[in-house]
């Protein structure tokens, strides 16, 4: 009886996990049927489910003037943005865990509230101090607000990582006569490469999803993919078709990237939860 029970349980927490996924998941699902389908059954109410798949929202994508000019923009922003956003935390990340002082606890609160500040309300000034360094619709302006608005989650995350790498390692290194720039590149770096991993993973994604700075920052210069796809909401109304393929063919570079990366994310994320 009890193992039957333990069957019964097991089973049911099997399928309510398959119906929370599926759940999820949905959006994503419609989101890539719309684009197989003309604007007509895109907009069809009731909806159709069973409808004649085209590829012509994808073809009118692509034909688009500069598709490739908006998804390189996306690449290379998110990409340095994350890779900047390390540099910065990993030393900082470093000082906090094994050099804290006074005032590391209340620097640490103060980098993640402001986190919770609406973005709208410092557009003006940033948009101003943007406009007046000439990074208003550049590369470089992206790749900074991108950098600054992550920096409080991937300094929050290496230390937390960090903080989990036991101290006794470290000293070892420093009696073996390892300097400062030693012990965190060949010492701590490899130790904690999980959590640096997933933090970088999770920068990417963030900045691969941004869209409110990407709006009011650029216009066609640094535009990235996600300024592309807003372009199809017009005074004539949303081609949700176009849409949603454009919204599909943003997406699944990173879907697929986070699919590759998925074990690396968990270890990370699960890094230092098991003694």
């Amino acid at each position: 009886m009890a193992r039957t029970s333990t069957h019964i349980r097991h089973a049911a927490i099997t399928v309510l996990a398959w119906g929370i996924a599926l759940w999820m998941f949905f959006p994503i699902l419609w989101m890539v049927l719309t684009g197989f389908k003309s604007e007509p059954d895109a907009i069809s109410t009731p909806p159709h489910f069973f409808f004649s798949p085209t590829i012509s929202s994808y073809q009118d994508v692509f034909a688009r003037e500069n598709y490739w000019h908006f998804a390189t923009n996306s690449v290379v922003i998110s990409a340095m943005a994350t890779v900047v956003a390390l540099l910065v935390s990993v030393p900082a990340a470093y000082a906090m865990a094994f050099l804290p002082g006074p005032r590391t606890r209340m620097t640490l609160l103060w980098m993640l509230s402001t986190r919770m500040l609406p973005s709208v309300g410092v557009l003006v000034p940033i948009y101003l101090l943007a406009r007046a360094t000439g990074l208003l619709d550049s590369r470089t302006g992206l790749i900074v607000i991108y950098m600054l608005t992550n920096l409080p989650i991937t300094v929050w995350m290496l230390y937390t990582f960090f903080r989990e790498v036991p101290v006794a390692i470290l000293e070892a290194g420093r009696m073996d006569g390892a300097t400062r720039w030693q012990e965190v590149t060949q010492v701590l770096m490899p130790l904690a490469l999980p959590g640096i991993a997933s933090t970088g993973l999770l920068s990417l994604i963030l900045c691969w999803n941004e869209t409110f700075w990407s709006l009011n920052l650029t216009s066609s210069i640094a535009a990235p993919l996600t300024t592309f796809i807003a372009s199809f909401s017009s005074p004539e109304g949303l081609f949700f078709a176009k849409l949603s393929a454009a919204s599909t063919l943003a997406v699944a570079p990173i879907m697929v990237f986070g699919w590759v990366s998925q074990k690396q994310l968990v270890r990370g994320l699960t890094f230092g939860a098991v003694k």
